[in-house]
């Protein structure tokens, strides 16, 4: 690759927040952090929020890339190595923004960090015409800010963007217009005890990927994808009435979009069930019905650990009394919430929650104490996965030992994070990474349940 074709990218702190690791992701190309960056960094780190240990982790990394450089060297550039990665050519290195020129004539930089990178990126832009200059920011508001100022390619950070368009994002089911045996014809059936399973031609499927559901409305047909290879899918038959048939500690889904959910959460073999869907769709009623029949009836796990992301949680936990779980409560009621829900006919509500909570051993935890553990022979109720980055679920997915089940569930119209779209959060992320793994399943629950008004709502709001 020339040096003309090489690009020059200016990084934006939120970026190296978004993904700490991000220098590495530019391969051929030149990275530039300007100084105000590093600064921001900086008083980042020691911030009382989730968002500092991001903040140290970016600032080792370019630590690492720069660790045996000269100052000179640093300024034109060092070239990025990552271990195992021979692709990355490109290099590092750190402009020094408080030293532009005061002549540029750009923005008005006073106590302005965002209007001094923009500043850096227009000067770069015009220092470096033969080189295709492009400030990469995930704030929407300095894109807008950019252009207007004339800079000529400003960017999302879309390295963990696996679709470009929520649409696009698979739903864990296929429903078909017409009937699947119709286009069957002959087939190679058989039976594993009471299960029933069909090899079919991948052709009738394409791209058909594990644990995929497939929905006839004519026939009535419902059915898993078990396995693809040798051009052959082989397909297990659920039945649309034994799906709907389907009970979890007294919960029977009202729609096959919950038989299909209740089908993936029962299923001891699925290591990972993500759950999307509009707000009233079931997904925690669902979810935490099955986590108790998995651990009071069936024995299966031997607790359930409830969390979920909380922006201000590192600050605002302190100053609330009790222990941990008693502190995550707050953020936490609409498990308690659905609890209440599950026993509201007992004669004793109270009691029974009671009971049930040290019968499953339910565990509430914060985000930011999953880190360093490993959780064996848990089922793990993650909520609110909309507001984590891909970097965030990771840290927590990994953290699952032999014997856990995690159960990510989120609603995307319904994003807090001011970096954050339906595109970039991380539970799109997992959803679609995930897709070719045997043991995990997605499952896009259609339809409000809750009430007529918020079906009302969400469709007409």
């Amino acid at each position: 690759m020339g040096q003309n074709d090489k690009k020059v990218y200016i990084l934006d702190t939120n970026v190296l927040l978004h993904e700490p690791l991000a220098i590495y992701s530019f391969q051929e190309h030149d990275v530039i952090i300007p100084m105000t960056v590093l600064e921001e960094l900086d008083h980042i780190k020691d911030r009382r929020k989730d968002v500092s240990r991001d903040a140290r982790i970016a600032i080792r990394a370019i630590d690492d890339a720069l660790r045996d450089a000269t100052p000179e060297e640093i300024l034109a550039g060092v070239l990025l190595k990552k271990a195992g990665d021979d692709a990355v050519s490109g290099h590092i290195s750190i402009y020094p923004d408080h030293a532009l020129p005061e002549d540029t004539g750009f923005l008005p930089a006073q106590n302005n960090n965002d209007n001094k990178i923009i500043n850096t990126a227009l000067y770069l832009q015009r220092s470096h015409a033969e080189q295709m200059v492009v400030l990469v920011t995930k704030d929407i508001n300095m894109r807008l800010k950019a252009k207007g100022a004339g800079m000529q390619h400003v960017e999302d950070y879309r390295t963990d963007q696996l679709i470009s368009d929520v649409s696009m994002m698979s739903k864990g089911f296929r429903e078909l217009d017409h009937s699947f045996w119709d286009d069957v014809g002959d087939c190679e059936s058989f039976q594993e005890g009471r299960d029933t399973f069909h090899l079919v031609s991948d052709a009738l499927l394409p791209q058909a990927f594990p644990n995929e559901y497939i929905l006839d409305e004519t026939d009535q047909f419902a059915a898993r994808v078990v396995a693809s290879s040798d051009h052959k899918v082989t397909l297990h038959d659920l039945g649309r009435e034994r799906l709907m048939a389907r009970q979890a500690w007294g919960v029977h889904p009202k729609n096959i979009y919950q038989g299909l959910a209740l089908d993936a959460l029962l299923d001891p073999s699925l290591d990972l069930v993500v759950l999307t869907g509009p707000a009233g769709c079931g997904k925690t009623l669902l979810a935490l019905a099955a986590a108790l029949e998995l651990v009071v009836e069936k024995g299966i796990y031997s607790k359930v650990i409830v969390t979920r992301n909380t922006p201000e949680i590192a600050e605002s936990i302190g100053f609330l009394p009790g222990t941990e779980e008693e502190k995550m409560a707050p953020w936490l009621a609409a498990i308690t919430d659905t609890l209440e829900v599950l026993h509201r006919h007992d004669e004793s509500p109270d009691g029974s929650m009671e009971y049930i909570m040290d019968k499953a051993n339910i565990q509430f935890k914060s985000v930011n104490f999953m880190r360093g553990r490993s959780i064996q022979n848990a089922l793990v109720l993650l909520d609110e996965c909309q507001n984590l980055t891909a970097s965030q679920l990771k840290t927590i997915i990994t953290r699952c030992g032999e014997g856990t089940k995690i159960v990510c569930s989120g609603n995307l119209s319904q994003i807090d994070s001011n970096y954050l779209t339906p595109v970039t959060s991380g539970l799109t992320y997992i959803a679609e990474r995930f897709r070719s793994f045997e043991g995990s399943a997605h499952v896009y629950l259609n339809g409000v349940v809750r009430s007529r008004l918020a079906s009302f709502a969400e469709e007409k709001l």
